[in-house]
């Protein structure tokens, strides 16, 4: 009986560790499909069962450039949330460049302003804590 209760919340330990990788990705693509709007990136869909089976041909979630018509473009897939695809130019994949530059800046600097405000709050001046349970 202990060895079936074991299985089961390990297993339920795996789902839950699979839903939320899957949900960080999905987060992932869903800032970076806003820079490449942002950036100029045309989107379309894959709105028929032709484009959506070529769609799942193509590297996921990944800019790369192509030749289109004797010119280089960049494009970026994805098949499993907006089950669409990008396509830029060159200028459009530098400004989108520019503008994950950016974000990496406030990220960096929302998470310096917020470990400073953490080292600054004197924790001993609230007295002693309880401990959690498991302890």
């Amino acid at each position: 009986m202990d060895n079936n209760l074991a299985k089961t919340l390990g297993a339920a330990a795996v789902a839950v560790a699979i839903t939320g990788c899957a949900s960080i990705a999905n987060q992932s693509a869903m800032d970076t499909e806003r820079r490449l709007s942002a950036a100029g990136f045309q989107m379309k869909l894959a709105d028929t069962p032709e484009k959506m089976a070529r769609l799942k041909t193509m590297t996921e979630r990944k800019i790369v450039p192509t030749t289109m018509d004797g010119r280089t473009v960049f494009v970026y897939a994805d098949a499993t949330s907006c089950k669409c695809v990008y396509v830029g130019s060159e200028a459009n994949y530098q400004a989108y460049q520019r503008l994950s530059i950016q974000q990496n800046m406030v990220n960096e600097q929302r998470a310096t302003a917020e470990a400073a405000q953490a080292s600054e709050m004197n924790w001993n001046a609230w007295g002693a804590w309880p401990r959690p349970m498991w302890y």
